[in-house]
């Protein structure tokens, strides 16, 4: 289990190798807009990982995500792609 901080709210919760952080934030009940439900079809669950990059940063960005986030920073990520890969504690903010 991987501990993960949601900003700006501050909510900390436990979430499972391989959840993605769309559904951890979505499980924290904190809103967060995902239009297409999490099919990479719209980037509107795009977010910021601000600490702990590398327990995410190992799913891979897709040439789909790519092109809707534009890659705006190394901390730019889909929610929906961003797979939690190990149990470090995490930063995510949107």
């Amino acid at each position: 289990m991987s501990l993960i901080t949601i900003m700006p709210s501050g909510k900390t919760i436990e979430v499972a190798e391989g959840t993605t952080l769309l559904a951890a934030i979505l499980a924290a009940e904190v809103n967060l807009t995902h239009n297409c439900e999490g099919n990479v079809l719209c980037g509107t669950c795009h977010i910021f990982v601000q600490e702990g990059r590398k327990v995410c940063q190992r799913s891979l960005v897709k040439k789909r995500e790519a092109r809707f986030h534009c890659r705006r920073s190394s901390k730019s990520r889909l929610a929906c792609q961003a797979k939690v890969l190990g149990t470090r504690i995490s930063r995510s903010s949107y």
